[in-house]
This record gives C-alpha cells, sequence and structure tokens, in this order.
C-alpha cells in the first residue's frame, strides 16, 4: 500500500504541475516538443502532433520541454532532445514576451495550488467539514490569554466546557466559535469536572480574538498513536497503544504533559512509564534534541522522543457547496501558511534541518494517510500539492522559482541573460537542489538506523 499510495502522489501531482507548464505553452502559442512524466531516459512515449508524450525512468519529477527554451540547458538537465543544432522559430519560447513567459513558468506552480483547493473543498462537500468530538480542555497557555480572560488561566485540564454564554458547545468547532464569535463583552462559560462558571470579557480585537483561541487546547490523550522508525521511542520499544503514565516518575494526564516533560530533557536518559493490556511497564528512553522556535521567537534545545499523539474522534457535519468551497479555500491559505512558516524557521534555525525529508519520508506518510482512508488520503494529496507549489518557487536555477528569477533579471537589465550564463547558473542550481535531496535522504537513513 505504502509504495502504491507513494506513485499515485507523486504521478498525480507532477502530472498535475507540468499540464499547468503544458496548456499555459500551448495557449501562447510555444511549440511544445515532449511533455515527460519522471527524468532521464524514456521508457515508453508516442507521438502526437507536433509533441511526444513520454514516461521516463526516473520517477522523481518531470518536465515540458519547449522550443527555444534554453535547450542545451533542457538536454542536460532533463533528458531527452535532438543533438542536431536548431534554427529560432517563431513560436520558440524565448522568443515570446515576457508576460507569456512568466505565465507559462507560473502556471506549473498555479495548478498545484489550483488542485489543493479544488481537493480540499471535494473533500468537504463529499465528507463534511470534521470537527473534534471533545469539547474538553487539554491546557490553557496563560501568556496568550489577552486582558480580561485571565480567569480561564485557572480551569484545571480535564475540564469540559457544556456552555458559552447561552449556547450549549458539542465539539470543538463548538467552542472555537463560541469564544471567536461572540460578542465583545462579558460572557459566562459553563464547566463540568469540575462543576463551575466562570465569567470573562470578550476582545473586540480580532488579534486577541486569535490569540484567545490558541490559548486553549483540547484534550489529547497521553497515548501513543504512531512511533517513529529508528526514532528513541521505537529503540525502548515503545509501541502504538501504549498508554503514557510518568516521565522520570513525573505523572502525565494528557498528551501535553508528556510532550512538556520530554522537551525539558534534550538528550538525557529518562524512564517512561506506561500501560500496556493491562501491564505497567518502565522504558529507559534516551531522548534526542533538536533547536525548537518559541513563541517570543528565541530558539532551545527539546527533547524529541519520536512518538505522535493519538488521534481524537471526529464528527462531520454536511454544509453547502458555497461552505465547502469557502473552507476550501481558506484550508489552502492556511496550510501555505504552515509550509512558509516552517522553511522560516528551517532557514533561522528554528527547526533542525534534520527535520527534512526525502522520498522515505515522503512514502512513510503516504502509506498512513492511504491506511486512514480515502478522505485523509486526499487531504494529504492536496497538502503535499501545497508543498511542491511552495517548494518550486524557490529562486534556484532548474526550479521554477529560478526560471521566474531570470525573466525578472531580464525585465530589470532590459536584457536576458545568455544561453551559456542560463547553464552556468542552472548547473549551480542543479547541484544545490542534488544535494537538498541527498541531505533529505540521509535524514531519512539516519533515522531508519536511529542516530
Amino acid at each position: 500500500m505504502t509504495i502504491l499510495a507513494t506513485v499515485i502522489v507523486l504521478g498525480v501531482l507532477i502530472f498535475v504541475h507540468e499540464l499547468g507548464h503544458f496548456a499555459a505553452a500551448k495557449a501562447v502559442g510555444v511549440e511544445v516538443q515532449r511533455f515527460s512524466i519522471g527524468l532521464g531516459p524514456k521508457l515508453v512515449g508516442f507521438r502526437a502532433g507536433e509533441t511526444e508524450y513520454v514516461l521516463s525512468a526516473i520517477p522523481l519529477g518531470g518536465y515540458v520541454k519547449m522550443g527555444g527554451m534554453d535547450d542545451e540547458v533542457m538536454e542536460r538537465l532533463e533528458g531527452g532532445g535532438s543533438s542536431e543544432p536548431r534554427q529560432p522559430g517563431p513560436r520558440d519560447f524565448d522568443g515570446k514576451p515576457i508576460w507569456a513567459r512568466t505565465v507559462v513558468i507560473s502556471a506549473g506552480v498555479a495548478m498545484n495550488m489550483i488542485f489543493a483547493f479544488v481537493v480540499y473543498a471535494a473533500v468537504f462537500a463529499h465528507w463534511g467539514l470534521p470537527e473534534l468530538s471533545t469539547t474538553r480542555i487539554g491546557q490553557i497557555t496563560a501568556d496568550l490569554l489577552p486582558a480580561g480572560t485571565q480567569a480561564l488561566a485557572q480551569v484545571p485540564p480535564g475540564a469540559t466546557i457544556l456552555r458559552i454564554g447561552n449556547k450549549e458547545v458539542h465539539n470543538w468547532g463548538d467552542v472555537q466559535d463560541g469564544l471567536y464569535d461572540a460578542h465583545p463583552g462579558p460572557v459566562t462559560i459553563a464547566l463540568s469536572h469540575p462543576s463551575e462558571t466562570i465569567r470573562i470579557r470578550i476582545p473586540a480585537d480580532e488579534k486577541d480574538r486569535t490569540n484567545l483561541l490558541r490559548a486553549v487546547d483540547y484534550w489529547v490523550s497521553a497515548s501513543v498513536g504512531w512511533v517513529e522508525p529508528g526514532s528513541p521511542a521505537e529503540k525502548a520499544g515503545l509501541k502504538v497503544g501504549d498508554k503514557l503514565l510518568a516521565v522520570d516518575g513525573v505523572p502525565v494526564h494528557n498528551w501535553y504533559d508528556f510532550q512538556n516533560q520530554v522537551e525539558a530533557h534534550p538528550g538525557q536518559r529518562v524512564s517512561v512509564k506506561l500501560e500496556r493490556e493491562g501491564d505497567t511497564l518502565i522504558r529507559p528512553v534516551t531522548l534526542g534534541s533538536e533547536k525548537q522556535e518559541r513563541a517570543d521567537g528565541t530558539t532551545a534545545e527539546v527533547g524529541k522522543i519520536g512518538v505522535g499523539q493519538s488521534v481524537n474522534d471526529f464528527t462531520y457535519h454536511q454544509v453547502s457547496l458555497g461552505e465547502a468551497v469557502a473552507a476550501g479555500y481558506h484550508k489552502t491559505v492556511g496550510v501555505t501558511v504552515m509550509i512558509l512558516d516552517f522553511l522560516r524557521r528551517l532557514v533561522t534555525g528554528g527547526i533542525s534541518p534534520r527535520s527534512m525529508g526525502s522520498i522515505v519520508t515522503i512514502g512513510e506518510a503516504s502509506g498512513q494517510a492511504a491506511a486512514a482512508g480515502l478522505a485523509d488520503f486526499l487531504a494529504f494529496m492536496a497538502l503535499f500539492s501545497v508543498n511542491l507549489a511552495i517548494l518550486n518557487l524557490l529562486p534556484i536555477p532548474v526550479l521554477d522559482g529560478g526560471h521566474l528569477l531570470f525573466i525578472a533579471i531580464e525585465t530589470v537589465r532590459g536584457r536576458a541573460l545568455s544561453v551559456e550564463q542560463r547553464l552556468r547558473w542552472s548547473n549551480v542550481g542543479f547541484i544545490i537542489v542534488v544535494g537538498i535531496m541527498l541531505w533529505a535522504l540521509s535524514n531519512d537513513f539516519l533515522r531508519l538506523l536511529g542516530m
């Protein structure tokens, strides 16, 4: 299933990306010589009109080969084509105006973003909007609470929200709506376990309301949902389904307690007390460590164990097509912001470069998503499509962002870089891309070896 899921994810998303370039090139009158899924030597193919459609040997990319688009660069880096000199023609890529070339280069990224939006909207339209079934509080981050809401800091983890104002809440979406959409001013929150009511003041400022939502986290049980291969947890014998009871003698009542205890002991040897099939066990674990960015912008070393939380139960409520489209748009924007923030923290040191993964990580995630069901698999494809779009926009020659950089330089200086200059920079970009791929692949192998 993992191999099949990986082939489907990569195949579909590469096809969608290259289809964008292909359609845009045809639309602006550029000659398309080859449409290839995969790189390197041709495995099979056929010709229809002026275009050769090819399945190539290396399934880690694809390309649309256009007449006059840096032929030497394309030959050397992407394979295929004729070795005979080619005479410039009126349908050459380089002969088109800057706006047309920009459209052609940007179309692949645009198609990936459109694909993600359409898939998210389709999932929401068919299955409905997912909402966490719980209204139980996992933790309150007091530092994020805006003025007038500090009473929430006194609510103990495990308390269940029954009502916000006059509105009963049945899932976590109701809780978020109740806190974010309530009219500014005083509001009463009814709780159980313990049974009490608290009174807070809903802020008028949108940023303060957002911080209020961020400060209140839902309950997540302290149990193992998945174990990362080669991680400290796997080497210590932790298994999916283990209920986590304590770390170094400190009791943990929910996932946040466990996470806080692990992060507080980077690189140290700790004992993890757990319950498995009714038996109580203690497992010594030597934790890993990595740099992590804090909310205040500083970085710190935190402990890593290599397990993920168990998945809470979801409920789905049906929405109209318009609501599904709006939700798909917001989800696409949210995923884009999340990935951009990850890249920012990767560059600034807020996240360790060891967090990068290669085809191995993609395969694992694809297999897990496929096993979770069609809705989760489609949502993963949408997320990965956004990821592919953003990575392609990086200003590295041989990527779409690099080609756009060449066009930007031409716009500023009034003339294009020579083919020889573009070839040199493309070779540099090729080395950079291969280096990143090798680094990510080495991270996966080191992780699998437990290093």
